[in-house]
């Protein structure tokens, strides 16, 4: 059992950083999934009789109160998604204000602060600053996996500030680490990663360390027009880092020399414009015509990486296979995720993380078929590139 499943909260104030950066659109949460991910540490802490006090961020008002990134927005759907808890609010994260509402709260009872990003210190990582947050509590519990990359004040510095024991992962947190280890340390084997988006530049770092440890990697989207043209093949108007391309030349000789299989799509679904109503075409990527850009994975690409994801036990996916958003040309980004959920329904494990691959699973209703989604973008990534988050070292040390 886990320290946080263990620990009775029963009189405690529990100060949480939760990642509730949410879409807010003319004063309403547009879509609030990483609220929802963080009620079960909430309720946990309430059901043992502890009191919870909240602090995010919200935006980017770098360091200046803006109300456009106001938390004072999210209050109501919050107090919706806690029926029957009293739910306050501080019109500030530290400061008399903050400290007379901790100071009131009651057991069972909630308090949201402002937004931790109006003061430029939280993004600073300024210990004075994380003392003033710690006072307001005497438990830590991180939840917020979305910023355990930033060694900011709310999500690592203010960790010194309480003894071992009064700090913890939430459940939310745990469920990330202890998902993201299992892939990364002990995956079953076969274990195939499926990369996309666009540039080869954003994903050099995973791809390297993936290396290590996949037995096939399958790249899509953007990037696998930079991978085509390391071969000398025709790529058309295809997205492409010329200045990557000994680079991606070096990764396909790393690859082999490790016995990785590395899988380029084979054709791709092209078209004259960057728009859904362009013409389009299915061609095979050895010559894609000047003029003509790869959008999508074509089916002979996607008949070879379904068999590929099938056969495996083990399977992370980062990133689409081509421009999804535009219904035109989702098939291939369709024809992943679906394999994934087949292969997860045969006894595979799957993890899905990355802003749009989540968006993906979600968009086509899959996001129960796959083991687990994950809710942080860049955290997730650093983690995969073999990089020490902040916010997990933090507990840990």
């Amino acid at each position: 059992m886990s320290q946080f499943s263990k620990f009775n909260f029963t009189g405690h104030k529990a100060l949480v950083r939760v990642d509730f950066n949410v879409p807010v659109k003319e004063g309403k949460v547009a879509d609030d999934t990483r609220m929802r991910a963080a009620l079960p540490t909430i309720q946990k802490i309430l059901r043992d009789g502890g009191s919870v006090i909240l602090m995010s961020h919200l935006g980017r008002p770098k360091g200046k109160v803006d109300e456009k990134y106001s938390l004072g927005q999210i209050v109501y759907h919050l107090k919706e998604l806690l029926p029957g808890v009293t739910v306050h609010f501080a019109t500030d994260c530290i400061g008399a204000v903050a400290e007379e509402k901790a100071a009131a709260l009651q057991s069972g009872e909630v308090l949201l602060l402002e937004n931790l990003r109006f003061h430029a210190e939280e993004e600073k990582g300024d210990p004075a600053f994380a003392k003033e947050l710690s006072r307001l509590g005497d438990v830590y519990v991180n939840d917020a996996f979305g910023t355990a990359h930033r060694a900011h004040a709310s999500t690592a510095v203010i960790a010194a500030d309480f003894p071992q024991g009064k700090k913890m992962f939430g459940l939310l947190m745990e469920a990330e680490v202890s998902n993201a280890e299992r892939v990364l340390h002990s995956s079953e084997k076969p274990f195939t990663a499926i990369l996309g988006g666009a540039k080869v530049s954003d994903k050099i770092e995973i791809i390297e360390n993936l290396l290590n440890k996949a037995d096939n990697i399958i790249i899509g989207g953007g990037m696998t027009y930079t991978f085509l043209r390391s071969q000398g093949k025709h790529t058309g108007n295809s997205l492409c880092e010329e200045d990557k391309l000994d680079l991606a030349g070096d990764i396909l000789k790393r690859a082999a020399e490790k016995n990785v299989s590395f899988y380029l799509a084979a054709d791709s679904v092209i078209a004259d414009a960057f728009s859904n109503d362009a013409n389009r075409n299915t061609v095979s990527n050895d010559n894609i015509p000047a003029g003509w850009m790869g959008l999508d994975i074509g089916p002979d690409a996607i008949a070879e990486f379904t068999e590929v994801i099938t056969n495996s036990k083990t399977i992370l996916w980062n990133g689409p296979m081509g421009v999804f958003e535009m219904s035109n040309f989702q098939a291939g980004t369709r024809a992943i995720a679906e394999a994934v959920a087949a292969a997860t329904e045969k006894g595979a494990y799957s993890l899905v993380g990355g802003g749009d691959s989540v968006a993906a699973v979600n968009q086509f209703g899959l996001a129960d078929k796959v083991s687990y989604v994950s809710t942080g973008g860049g955290a997730l990534l650093e983690y995969f590139e073999g990089k020490t988050l902040p916010g997990i070292a933090a507990i840990r040390d």
